[in-house]
């Protein structure tokens, strides 16, 4: 199978790495001297799975000279998809397929139109890793999962092709769920704490242990699901306190890639994380003021970082 890798950071880089090992004619999009090592000197991919190198890789800075291929993963952050979107009609075909794998429920509307709706799943991935240095990727944590499934759900040969093509690589964990958008809105739920750890500049530990924070979360998740459910995803009641549990299983000292590239002034997802919960509830007439507040107090942090 033919694949582009749009945006090979820790995530791309990662899965993009393991198919290219497992055999797959594997295109990565990168930039700079990441670009630069890869071209040179290939890939490496560490990896408690194991490690290994990829002495040639195809490797660009332009989507046009990737040419059509049959799968296009998206290793974006979710604010880049609206700004990609129209020049990806060059990897497309017929049968071409577009994953998104970003944090947020947005990424198959900000295709649109774009990339016509047929070619688009819905997915999302679970995967702790990063560019450790240019032409270096770094995995570490839980086994990655790409899950994925139809924008609505329904079973089909193609997400059934794709799954058998993604689980052909060594450390690659596929699903098709029974309900893609629970899936997505599940980790929706809990990324959107970025925001308000970016707030408080805290660790998981600190902004989980003392009580005020704490009600905050609990509350920010409340009015997420609150979104959801109105929106007619059949997200549990109980959802929220479930997310909160998960949060304190997290290692103590953590911290989320949002919040870092706040802190560290970067260009971030607060658009599609709290901004895209305010978004979808005014329409609705649900009050959400934590994640108006976390979304508003960041605003100005961010239009610096853009410029």
């Amino acid at each position: 199978m033919k694949i582009a890798i749009i945006g090979t950071g820790g995530v791309g880089g990662y899965f993009g790495g393991r198919l290219a090992q497992a055999g797959h004619s594997v295109a990565f999009l990168a930039r700079g001297q990441h670009l630069e090592v890869m071209r040179a000197q290939g890939l490496t991919v560490k990896s408690v799975n194991g490690d290994f190198h990829l002495p040639q890789v195809q490797a660009t800075d332009t989507i046009a000279e990737i040419g059509s291929v049959d799968l296009v993963m998206l290793g974006l952050k979710a604010w880049q998809v609206k700004e990609l979107a129209p020049q990806l009609s060059n990897l497309l075909h017929d049968n071409t397929l577009v994953l998104p794998m970003q944090n947020g429920v947005t990424s198959a509307e900000d295709l649109q139109p774009a990339v016509p709706k047929a070619h688009i799943l819905a997915g999302l991935c679970r995967i702790i890793s990063k560019v450790e240095a240019p032409g270096v990727i770094n995995h570490f944590g839980f086994p990655p999962t790409i899950t994925f499934a139809e924008y609505d759900s329904s079973p089909s040969e193609r997400t059934q092709q794709v799954k058998t093509i993604l689980e052909t690589a060594q450390g690659i964990k596929a699903e098709i769920p029974k309900d893609i958008q629970v899936e997505l809105w599940k980790k929706y739920l809990f990324i959107c704490l970025s925001g308000l750890q970016a707030v408080t500049r805290v660790t998981f530990d600190a902004l989980r242990k003392t009580p005020e924070s704490r009600a905050l979360l609990l509350g920010l998740f409340q009015e997420i699901q609150s979104v959801g459910q109105a929106k007619g995803v059949a997200l549990a009641d109980d959802l929220a306190e479930r997310t909160l549990a998960f949060v304190d299983t997290l290692q103590a000292d953590g911290t989320t890639s949002m919040a870092r590239d706040i802190w560290d002034g970067r260009p971030s997802e607060i658009h599609e994380l709290n901004g895209a919960v305010v978004k979808m509830a005014d329409p609705l007439g649900i009050d959400v003021p934590i994640n108006r507040f976390v979304y508003h107090s960041l605003l100005p942090l961010e239009g610096l970082a853009r410029g």
